[in-house]
């Protein structure tokens, strides 16, 4: 470089020039503190609306559930893959915040422990969406987007997904069924473009006219549901004196005209002779069929199913495809040489027959992901029947939240629906 070249700049930028290393000048140091502090600010209140979203949307309320749309936005808008973590870090704990406590009550523990399952929970949604993160705008970032969608949607990755934002397609585009399920998922992919103003626009719209027009699923004919408050004793302590009370409010519903009657998960205990002789004499002078939650054991553990009672005894219609993990589920258990825990049948029987009826089934955990209600929709049922006994989760948000993903589930396939809960 000539002198009067070097001349005109400052020490630190000719020796740059000349492909030296050298530090920036103090004053240029301070011209990027306001940057760096607007990026700071901009990241805290991506989390913080993260927080909101997955909070507001998972309240329990069907109609406020559209609110997730804005999810896929605030990841996007993140300014690196740090931040699109810890947005979808907070949306997650957020819409799953009843979890530390119902896992605290269930397994009888501290807080702590639920805490660390809440965690560990949202890992794998945390890490498919920051790994899928781009800073490149476009129809690169809505592929990535769709990817981290449908990998959230499916095993492995699903087996802790819950809040998926594509529930809301229930809600937005009820009796659309699979047609509206793939147009939900392209106005999620494209709420992470330009265009996500006009979404956002057209989904309050459309969630005002649900709201007027008062639409749910359509009606059970002649399917009814009985919800109990038995708490933590339902189907293990005093078998005896539940059934017989269940027996007695079954056949008071039959004397009503109900055909078929849906118990919660768990109110048969777990299934044995005694249980079935028992409830085929209760049900021999009636015509009707019951469905219910049993538990069967074998040598390895056992499997939460769904049994048809009536007057000829009892059949196992369902075994339950994804139990609770961890709570349920220890996969390690045959790594270890050891027997005991829920087995899974990730892709188990999708549609089951009864009463003339194809029913898609779904036991309590089960009501809280994706593919399951998608692997039955595709077999065609006939309607929803849901099951849950969900005393663990007490004062928490998560049976409102099993409700709400349920029922959004059957207005987008246009299904009646039955649920049976115990509380």
């Amino acid at each position: 470089m000539t002198p009067a070249i070097s001349a005109r700049f400052p020490k630190p930028v000719s020796l740059a020039l000349r492909g030296r290393s050298s530090p920036l000048p103090l004053s240029a140091r301070h011209d990027l503190r306001p940057f760096l502090r607007w990026i700071h600010v901009r990241s805290a209140v991506l989390v913080s609306a993260a927080c909101l979203v997955g909070g507001t949307a998972w309240s329990g309320q069907l109609l406020v559930l559209p609110v997730v749309m804005l999810f896929p936005a605030l990841w996007a808008a993140a300014p690196c893959r740090a931040v699109s973590a810890a947005v979808s870090a907070g949306y997650f704990l957020a819409a799953s915040r009843g979890l530390p406590q119902g896992a605290a009550e269930f397994f009888g523990s501290s807080v702590s422990v639920g805490f660390l399952l809440w965690i560990a929970a949202s890992l794998p949604f945390v890490l498919v969406h920051s790994m899928a993160w781009t800073a490149r705008k476009g129809w690169r970032r809505v592929g990535r987007y769709g990817i981290a969608m449908v990998l959230t949607a499916v095993p492995p990755f699903s087996i802790t997904g819950w809040a998926h934002p594509i529930t809301a397609a229930g809600v937005l585009l009820s009796g659309w069924g699979w047609w509206g399920l793939m147009a939900m998922a392209l106005g999620l992919c494209l709420m992470t473009t330009r265009l996500a103003p006009a979404i956002v626009l057209s989904a309050g719209v459309i969630t005002g006219i649900t709201a007027a027009s008062g639409s749910g699923s359509p009606a059970s004919g002649g399917w009814l549901g009985i919800d109990t408050a038995v708490g933590a004793a339902f189907g293990r302590t005093d078998a005896l004196h539940q059934q017989q009370s269940l027996i007695v409010q079954v056949q008071k519903e039959a004397e009503g005209g109900s055909q078929v009657i849906v118990l919660p998960e768990s109110a048969v205990g777990i299934l044995t002779p005694t249980a079935e002789r028992l409830w085929g004499e209760a049900l021999a002078n009636l015509d009707i069929t019951v469905i219910a939650g049993a538990v069967l054991i074998n040598t390895q553990g056992y499997d939460t199913v769904m049994v048809a009672l009536d007057r000829a005894g009892a059949k196992v219609l369902y075994r339950q495809r994804m139990p609770v993990p961890v709570a349920m589920w220890q996969p390690w258990r045959p790594w270890l040489g050891l027997t005991g825990g829920s087995r899974a049948k990730l892709f188990g029987a999708p549609v089951v027959e009864v009463a003339g009826q194809r029913i898609a089934p779904l036991i309590c955990y089960e009501q809280l992901l994706v593919w399951p209600v998608l692997q039955s929709a595709f077999h065609h049922p006939d309607r929803i029947v849901a099951i849950a006994n969900g005393w663990w989760a007490k004062d928490t948000s998560i049976p409102a939240i099993q409700r709400v993903s349920v029922e959004a589930w059957a207005r987008l396939f246009d299904l009646p629906l039955v649920t049976a809960f115990n509380r």
